[in-house]
């Protein structure tokens, strides 16, 4: 990339040729102010905050929409410049509305922060200010005082070019323009809540927050996204021990600077009724509260007395792969420990093909945005990894192909070139159209910058070890690479620890079945398998005839069929690790306290597995339990020794239903109880969700 040598503030500054002067003064370390330039978006060129002195330029010229030129000179504290941006900060405080107490983003606002620099002392507009009615948009924006807004258009250009669907436009002319919905009457993106962000004067503010706390209160601290493997990193904030408020942490590698809505509101959940918050045992059908040890006790006598009557191969644990790393290990060490090799995280499956390999992405979440040729298998991309599908969306904008083979044609707000739409069942057979390769082209042929990513539906298929198979011939043919989206935030981590039956130990399917079943007691860690597993409510029934039951969660759930409830922390109230699709081992501290009784998982494993005499496990934090797990990155593949042929991709297929798979708002617990959330477009429209299979 070639590089331009150009006059800044009196210092001789390179940057490379195309540069804006507004991007090439931020990598110069030169603050100009600015409200309608945003880095990840288009330029707009509407506030004029940016207006800067160019020589031999006749008036001030707005460094968003100016390219440097060699031996070009820019002064950004010049008296012209200055002069310039005072008067644009006047006229935009002509209307805007003085209320800063009372308002959100006070604390954290542009339009605050650049008065103090370039407003006046006091207003000559002594007019009637603009007011703007207030519009209601759904349960997670807010946009009652719309009378702040100063027509940036940043939330009009994120629709369109982040989130793919402009959900708000700019309607009427001058004093009379307003923001707001024009393709509905609500904004139902995925992504919504990004656009609170980026508003520079809180026209836009968290509906779920709103008027909760001042932003000076918060403590900020970092944390990962528990919910789909992409491994958001996020700023949870907090106040008197209570998650108020979380917003993106920037990682240009894994989420950029956005998060999905399910990352930024699922919190409230976390501060619900339905919290577990002390260890309950059922007696004479009812439950009673009692303290850690009589439940541990409990427990592990049960333990003990079940596997004396019908040995360790009649325990089994069910562990959900949104668990972190040092939880799924010690589940894992635990049954093994006690000597029963039945354990498993694949709770939506329906084939439990031996381990071959650890299945991930194929390649990392940044090249997303610079593949050429995208073939997505058995995913609803948009709803299961919404920050993945904008990453693609990211490559069609820059004129990548996508195609697809799915059940059903989703919108996925980005041109979807080639469609194959089938049953689940013939999904095989439409691996191996002629038409594919021609779609991701010779191997030639935008060469490194192919995939093929199969999606939740596919890796939860009846008939996924063949899909593989022929994905990855097809991939042989056409150079390109295979990923799975893989479906949870540790479902690679959970690979890498062998939380799955290694001999053999029974499957969760197989745990789960009410024919023959062999388990008399059962560990569900994280897990409700009403609406975490294919089995849904028949797993339940399964559960309940069992001699006992445990269930380690954070919420009062599983009541119908466990015997004993231990209080368990979710992610905000322990430390852990996750491990996101690439690969990406990322570890995490408790932002809050437990609520209650409750108790980091590792620590009630640990306990048990010494009540129970299981060796190795004096762990005295969870740094110690990582080190034990030993991640090792080399055994991430997605090669398989799976041979597809003609002939047993045609004979008939083993098949159930549609693969079980969740919709946006129905992944896991948190989501499940975040009132906010469950209020959406999504959360009302779901056609796929976990309640439905399992009723």
């Amino acid at each position: 990339m070639s590089m331009i040598e150009f006059e800044l503030d009196g210092k001789k500054v390179e940057a490379p040729a195309g540069s804006m002067v507004i991007a090439a003064a931020a990598d110069a370390g030169t603050f100009i102010p600015h409200f309608c330039y945003h880095k990840k978006l288009t330029v707009a060129a509407n506030c004029r905050m940016c207006l800067v002195d160019i020589e031999k330029m006749p008036k001030p010229m707005p460094a968003c929409a100016t390219a440097i030129a060699p031996g070009m000179i820019v002064r950004t504290k010049s008296d012209k410049a200055i002069k310039a941006q005072q008067s644009v900060m006047e006229f935009l405080l002509i209307n805007h509305p003085l209320d800063c107490p009372i308002c959100d983003q006070g604390g954290e606002c542009q339009l605050q922060d650049l008065a103090v620099g370039y407003g006046g002392g006091a207003s000559r507009y002594e007019e009637e200010k603009r007011v703007v009615a207030h519009k209601e948009v759904g349960s997670l924006i807010s946009m009652e005082e719309m009378s702040r807004c100063i027509h940036c258009t940043r939330c009009v250009r994120f629709g369109q070019e982040v989130a793919g669907v402009m959900e708000l436009g700019m309607v009427q002319r001058g004093e009379h323009s307003e923001i707001m919905t024009v393709a509905g009457n609500t904004i139902d993106s995925e992504l919504s809540g990004n656009m609170i962000d980026i508003c520079p004067v809180g026209a836009l503010t968290s509906k779920p927050f709103r008027y909760s706390a001042r932003t000076w209160e918060l403590s900020r601290r970092k944390s990962v996204s528990p919910h789909d493997s992409t491994g958001a990193n996020l700023i949870v904030q907090v106040k008197n021990n209570k998650v108020m408020r979380v917003v993106p942490l920037e990682n240009e590698a894994v989420n950029e600077c956005w998060i999905a809505d399910r990352d930024r509101y699922s919190y409230e959940a976390l501060n619900g009724t339905d919290r577990l918050t002390t260890p309950m045992i059922k007696q004479g059908g009812e439950w009673k509260d009692v303290d850690w040890q009589t439940a541990l006790e409990y427990v592990a006598n049960g333990i003990k007395q079940i596997k004396a009557d019908h040995g360790a191969a009649s325990i089994g644990a069910l562990a959900s792969p949104h668990s972190t790393v040092e939880e799924l290990f010690l589940a894992s060490q635990f049954m093994r420990g006690i000597g029963s090799d039945n354990i498993d995280y694949r709770l939506r499956n329906a084939e439990f093909p031996k381990s071959e390999g650890v299945r991930w992405l194929g390649t990392s979440i940044a090249s997303l945005s610079n593949m050429q040729r995208v073939l997505v298998v058995g995913s609803n991309l948009r709803k299961d990894h919404p920050l993945f599908a904008q990453r693609i969306r990211q490559a069609v904008r820059k004129g990548a192909q996508v195609s697809q083979i799915n059940e059903v044609n989703r919108d996925w707000a980005m041109n979807v070139a080639n469609s194959i739409i089938a049953p689940s069942s013939d999904w095989a057979a439409s691996l191996m159209d002629t038409r594919l390769q021609q779609w991701l082209g010779a191997p030639d042929v935008a060469a490194g910058k192919k995939v093929i990513l199969l999606g939740n539906a596919a890796a939860h298929h009846a008939n996924a070890s063949t899909l593989l198979a022929l994905a990855q011939q097809l991939a042989a043919a056409t150079g390109a690479v295979v990923g799975y989206l893989t479906q949870a935030a540790n479902t690679v981590g959970a690979q890498l620890v062998g939380a799955s039956p290694a001999g053999n130990g029974l499957h969760a399917a197989q745990m789960l079945s009410s024919d023959g079943n062999a388990l008399k007691a059962a560990l569900l860690l994280g897990c409700e398998p009403a609406f975490d597993t294919a089995a849904g409510h028949a797993g339940v029934v399964a559960l309940s005839k069992m001699q006992m039951v445990v269930s380690l969660n954070a919420f009062k759930t599983n009541m119908d069929c466990a015997d004993v409830l231990l209080p368990i922390a979710p992610f905000t109230e322990t430390s852990g690790t996750f491990v996101n699709a690439e690969g990406r081992v990322q570890s995490f501290h408790a932002v809050v306290k437990p609520i209650g009784e409750a108790r980091p998982a590792w620590k009630v494993l640990r306990v048990l597995g010494n009540m129970l005499g299981v060796a190795g496990f004096d762990f005295d934090s969870s740094q110690e339990v990582l080190a034990a797990a030993n991640l090792d990155n080399s055994k991430l593949s997605n090669l398989t020794n799976t041979v597809a042929t003609t002939a047993s991709v045609t004979a008939p297929q083993a098949t159930a239903s549609m693969p079980c798979t969740a919709s946006i708002y129905q992944l896991d617990g948190l989501v499940r109880r975040a009132p906010a959330l469950q209020l959406t477009a999504d959360a009302r429209n779901s056609s796929n969700s976990d309640l439905e299979i399992a009723a």
